[in-house]
Formats: C-alpha cells, structure tokens, sequence
C-alpha cells in the first residue's frame, strides 16, 4: 500500500504527483519538480489527501512507498519536515502567515525538503495573502509550499501565477464505492449509498457508511421540506437546524479546548511551586484569553461548515425533486440517477405538488443561505430566511414586484 491509494479517481492527477516526487529526490532535482503548487478541486475531491500523499513522497527515501517511519510519521502529523496547517477560525491571520513564512525558512532536519501544507488557502485575507507571496516569490532552497483551495479563482492571481496548478474532480459514486469496499471494508449495498448520498465526498461517504449518528442527521435535514406547514414550523425547522450544527461541532471543539486549555496551563507552570511562578500566574490570563479566543472562533467556523453541509444535502433532495419533474413532464421518468434514491417515494410526492419553477426558487433560496453564512450573517437568520422561502418559493418574487 502506498501513499496514493487513499486518492480515489484521481489516477492522472497520481500519475504527475508520482513523476514530480521521483524528480524531487534527484541532484539536482528534475522539471518535474517546483516550489509552489496550487491543488484544487471541489469538496469531498481528495485535494488535502492529495497534498499530504505528495509530502510523504517528498520526505520518504523511496518517493511515497506508505510503510516507512517517514511516511508513517507524516500520516500522524509528527514528521519534523512537514507541516499540514489548518485555519483555526474563519480566516488565517496575519501573524499566522508571517509565522508560516518564518518556519518555513527553517532548514529540514530528516530529509531534502520541508513542506508546508496550507489547506483552506482559500480563507487567507489580503494581508496574509500579501506576507505568503513573498515567500512563494523568494522561497528557502530547499521550502516547498503546497496549498489547497476549491477553486483556482479562490486564491489571489499574484500567487497562483507563481504555483503549478494541479485540478482534481469530483469522483464518481462506482468509485467512491469500491473504495469504500476495499479500503474500509464496507459491504457493497451501504458502500454505493453512501457514495451517493455524499456526492462524490469520500470524507462524507465513509461517514455515511460508519456512522448511525452521521446518517440520523442526514435524514433529519431531508425531513424539513416534509414539515414546513406555516411560519411556526419554519421557525421550529430553523432552530433545529441550527442547534443540530451547534451540538456537532461542540462534539468535534469542546474535547480540543479542553485539551489546549490544560496544555497552555501545564506550559505555564499551573499548580507549581516555587520562587519566580507568581509572575507566570498573572501572565497566564492574557494567555488564555488569546487562546479562548480562538476557540470561540474555531467553533464558529465548525457550526457553519456543518450548516452548510446540511444545506448541500438539502440541495440534492430539491435537485431529485427536480430530476423527477422534468421526468414526469417528458414522460421518461427520472433523467438520471436519484441522490436520494432511498427516499423515492418522499420526492415523488413533492415534485407533484409543484412544478420546476418553484424548485428552482428553493435551490436558490439554499444557496442564497449558504452564501448568507459565507458572509457571517447569524446563522439562525440565515436559516429562518431559507425555510420560509422554502415553504413559500413565490413570496420573495411577490415582494419584490
């Protein structure tokens, strides 16, 4: 088994990464290799697998073999020469660049190279941005920079110039489910549902495929059309929605806190005796403001990246409804596969009750929501706005003329 395995439908994307770190370990290294690379693709696509996999093939002798203690120790983020960053907020800061950029001039201590995987490059600001260029422009001799991003057009032209772009796509359901079968041992029939349900998210399908909890929810999410009757359900969806974010991603932060608050507390001596420690206590106030406050902002951004993925999943039921209306409209049935096939029956009876016009006015009204919590709009307004065009699509239409 070697690193690229866990990259699934991505065999030309493979085949470059492969041919770019056999390049890397010669002296000097050959074309294939740069300083800078952009990997992009849509969620749920492999684009931070497939910077990790490439950065254990830039610090492992044999370019990616998966079953070194180089490779094993990138896996478990403890390999000296590579370090995977990830935005603690919304948003990197500029003292988190700058304080990339000062790393990343470090020298590697166990092979060529010292990586520097930014996921979410996406969420720089303009002066972050600005700090990260810089580098990118006059890198170290031996800094290698791997970013990651949805799309190319996410990340400021001046540095995506300076990158080799590398596209990954979505992969289809077949492959997302034998995937699942080989490598996570799940039988076939769960396997191609979760496939299908994620839309091509493998993180989301192995979830889906392991987890009561994870598909409890989804299901929850797909309940909502069925129970908006008036303005008080619209409200009472809204708050659930909300509050089953909130509960998801105090299960992922609040273990976290804890543990970073008692290791801040540890650093600083908490509990300890002795003769110069009165002034370490008084310093540790001001410490752990800093670090609630960005706590506060990770859990933030884990309730909103959990919105949304409730509100994809709700897309793709209005889609199937779509699928079907259009179906029924030409008399073919259902021009292509159901997201939702499960559920046939639920979004047979919604595409009945209305007609195209008014399903696109819902998907429209989930994406407008999704763009809303991409602003910081306060997710319960959000969400109240959403369910109420849901219920009532031709309202907003009405208003405005």
């Amino acid at each position: 088994m070697t690193v690229w395995d866990s990259l699934v439908g991505q065999e030309a994307i493979v085949d470059l990464l492969e041919a770019a770190a056999r390049d890397a370990h010669l002296v000097p290294p050959g074309n294939a290799m740069t300083h800078a690379w952009l990997m992009t693709g849509p969620p749920g696509s492999g684009r931070s697998t497939a910077a990790q996999a490439f950065a254990s093939a830039l610090v492992c002798p044999q370019a990616g073999c998966g079953n070194c203690d180089a490779c094993r120790d990138v896996a478990n983020g403890t390999h000296s020469d590579v370090e995977i960053v990830r935005p603690d907020g919304i948003s990197y800061k500029t003292a988190d660049a700058r304080a990339l950029v000062s790393r990343a001039s470090m020298s590697p201590t166990r092979s060529q190279w010292h990586v520097m995987v930014i996921e979410d490059a996406d969420r720089l600001t303009e002066t972050a941005n600005n700090v990260l260029l810089k580098a990118i422009e006059e890198p170290p001799p031996r800094a290698v920079w791997l970013l990651c991003a949805p799309s190319i057009e996410d990340v400021l032209p001046t540095i995506r110039s300076r990158c080799r772009h590398i596209m990954l796509r979505t992969p289809s359901p077949t492959e997302v489910a034998h995937y699942l079968t080989q490598h996570e041992g799940i039988d076939g029939a769960t396997a191609l549902f979760a496939a299908r349900a994620s839309q091509g998210h493998v993180g989301r399908a192995r979830a889906l495929a392991t987890d009561d909890g994870v598909r409890q929810r989804r299901q929850e999410i797909l309940s909502v059309p069925s129970r908006l009757s008036d303005l008080g359900t619209c409200l009472t969806a809204a708050a659930e929605v909300v509050e089953a974010a909130r509960d998801d991603a105090a299960a992922v932060t609040e273990p976290l806190d804890e543990k970073e608050r008692q290791d801040l507390l540890a650093a600083w001596g908490e509990g300890a005796e002795g003769k110069g420690l009165s002034g370490g206590a008084r310093g540790v106030k001001g410490a752990l403001k800093d670090l609630e406050d960005r706590q506060s902002s990770r859990r933030t951004r884990v309730q909103r990246d959990q919105l949304d993925r409730a509100l994809v999943d709700l897309a793709a039921y209005y889609r199937d409804v779509l699928a079907v209306q259009f179906g029924n409209a030409t008399g073919e049935g259902p021009p292509v596969d159901l997201i939702n096939a499960e559920i046939h029956a639920d979004i047979e009876r919604t595409a009945a009750v209305g007609g195209p016009s008014a399903t696109m006015r819902r998907i429209n009204a989930i994406e407008r929501a999704r763009l809303a919590l991409a602003a910081n709009v306060a997710p319960q307004l959000a969400i109240e706005a959403m369910t109420i065009d849901l219920r009532n699509p031709s309202l907003r239409s009405s208003i405005a003329r």
